[in-house]
């Protein structure tokens, strides 16, 4: 039997990084009765609050989706793990917090493409209206938006070691990677706020939820868009182990990421006919770029040991990490507040003027020592070290998402098809060399050790080749496979609203038609920002 949900104006699937802002800009509106559906719980847990404990979330599977690709060709055949935040706040409350728009030129691409209204000039006052900067004062940054964003606040020596040996290689020295240039090493912009994670849960739901004309539903599974004579008019979920319905008199917005979105439109009789037909769903739509077009940031490392017991290892033993944590959550302040990440950069690998093609992130620690321990005794080269991760930033391989079954319950498909594409191997091999060279610069001599992986014995192409397809992965950025555009495959339009379907938007960053340069969170909010006016500059005509 199924339940009247009760009916509203807008409906929101999904309370991420885009779902949240809009849902917070869409009850703004007093006028407008505004229902959230998220399928996980509220962000409480105090760990997420900590920068240093991401990885910790992240690799315990709780409120996590926990989905995997499928067996990728050109990685060995290995499954990717593809973690999502299953939390209100979304992959917002899990991620490390690293605050990058993308370039001018990812957004006048999209105009150029015929997306009118998403050149780099139309989406900045998004960007400023979210963003409040506790120190960049100038016209690229916000300081009044509910988005707390600040500079990295670390002091690890092996960082500025890292930043000092990119300049002693011939790079520039960029002070903000949200700047005039994305160019060079330097520090990151986190969004964290008095040594806290500032995810979207915490900057725009929960002050919204003080609102009466919003409404929160958690822990719900959404079943399907209800649509009737071509309008999406409702929203069907499970909760408690009921059936319901709750019904839009206005619009529908989807915003359950790059994975959950085209999964939602699929289930709903929304994409590729033959594959909807196959698994017995009625065709609502025939949209076959739904679940197409996938798009991620393929992630590599190239790691060393330290000579100095200076790195990341030193904080997790168990005696100091207590006081850490401790100190984090009763001052803001400590190594549990720094996400270890803090350093990168944006190079270009290929010759010319154009813009970087490769980003860098640097840790100063090692992966696979990142783990809480009793005693910090033997060698430093044993334990310490620091991680230099390479991900091309324009990918051309493409994937897609496609279901399982017609169980709503069911996780989808991913096939990623990392290094589908010979340019992203080329940019990977060039990115990796580079950072080798930057490795050997005299700043770091002090503190490097031997290079554990790939290993100084890796030279080739062809060695290099078949070591990304034992290691290589996901710098979790997927987007694109519910892209806008203005021919027979796109799903949305300039205005978010599905091809084919009066009433229904998509707004995450499974809308990107080529994924931005960096970091997808930013991006993601300054969408969720976008749609709440589409929404309600329609409504109001």
């Amino acid at each position: 039997m199924t339940v009247d949900g009760g009916e509203f104006d807008v409906i929101v699937v999904g309370a991420g990084s885009a779902g949240a802002v809009a849902a917070s800009r869409l009850a703004e509106r007093g006028d407008l009765k505004v229902l959230v559906l998220e399928a996980g719980g509220m962000d409480r847990h105090p760990g997420f609050r900590l920068p240093l404990l991401m990885g910790a979330f992240i690799k315990s599977g709780i409120y996590n989706w926990n989905f995997d690709t499928e067996p990728e060709p050109q990685l060995a055949g290995r499954r990717i793990p593809w973690p999502r935040g299953r939390v209100a706040g979304g992959t917002s409350t899990l991620n490390g917090m690293v605050y990058i728009r993308g370039l001018r030129s990812d957004f006048d691409g999209w105009a150029q493409m015929g997306l009118t209204g998403w050149s780099w000039d139309d989406v900045l006052p998004y960007f400023r209206k979210s963003e409040g900067h506790l120190q960049r004062r100038d016209g690229l940054h916000g300081t009044e938006g509910p988005l707390t964003v600040t500079r990295a606040r670390g002091n690890n020596p092996l960082t500025a070691a890292f930043i000092a040996a990119g300049g002693e290689a011939g790079y520039p020295i960029n002070d903000d990677f949200n700047g005039p240039s994305q160019e060079g090493f330097g520090r990151y912009d986190f969004t964290i706020r008095d040594g806290k994670r500032c995810g979207t849960a915490r900057a725009f739901l929960r002050p919204a939820m003080r609102l009466q004309n919003l409404t929160l539903r958690l822990n719900v599974v959404v079943t399907r868009i209800v649509v009737e004579n071509g309008r999406a008019v409702g929203v069907a979920y499970r909760a408690g182990g009921r059936e319901l319905v709750a019904r839009a008199r206005g619009e529908i917005v989807v915003s359950a990421g790059a994975i959950g979105s085209p999964q939602i439109l699929m289930l709903s009789g929304i994409g590729p006919a033959a594959h909807l037909r196959e698994h017995g769903i009625d065709v609502v739509a025939d949209r076959p770029g739904v679940g197409q077009s996938l798009q991620d940031h393929f992630d590599c490392s190239l790691v060393y040991a330290a000579t100095k017991r200076v790195s990341l290892y030193r904080d997790l033993r168990l005696d100091r990490l207590a006081i850490s944590l401790l100190r984090g959550m009763a001052f803001g302040t400590g190594p549990a507040t720094v996400f270890p990440y803090e350093g990168g950069a944006f190079i270009r690998t290929e010759p010319g003027e154009g813009d970087p093609d490769v980003q860098i992130h640097f840790m100063h620690g090692r992966e696979d020592t990142a783990s809480p321990h009793l005693l910090d005794s033997g060698p430093a080269e044993e334990r310490h070290g620091f991680t230099i991760r390479v991900s091309p930033l324009r990918p051309e391989s493409r994937g897609d998402i496609r279901l399982r079954s017609a169980d709503p319950l069911a996780k989808p498909l991913i096939r990623a098809n990392y290094l589908a594409s010979d340019y992203d191997i080329r940019l990977t091999l060039a990115g990796l060399r580079q950072m080798r060279r930057v490795a050997e610069q005299p700043a770091l001599t002090p503190y490097r050790g031997r290079e554990l992986s790939p290993g100084a014995d890796t030279r080739s192409d062809a060695d290099f080749r078949a070591w990304l397809g034992r290691i290589g992965g996901t710098t979790f950025h997927p987007s694109g496979t519910c892209a806008m555009g203005i021919d027979e495959r796109a799903v949305v339009d300039a205005r978010l609203k599905v091809h084919g379907v009066a009433g229904l938007r998509v707004a995450d960053a499974s809308i990107m038609p080529r994924v931005t340069s960096g970091n997808t969170n930013a991006p993601s909010i300054m969408i969720g920002e976008r749609v709440a006016d589409f929404v309600k500059e329609d409504l109001r005509s």
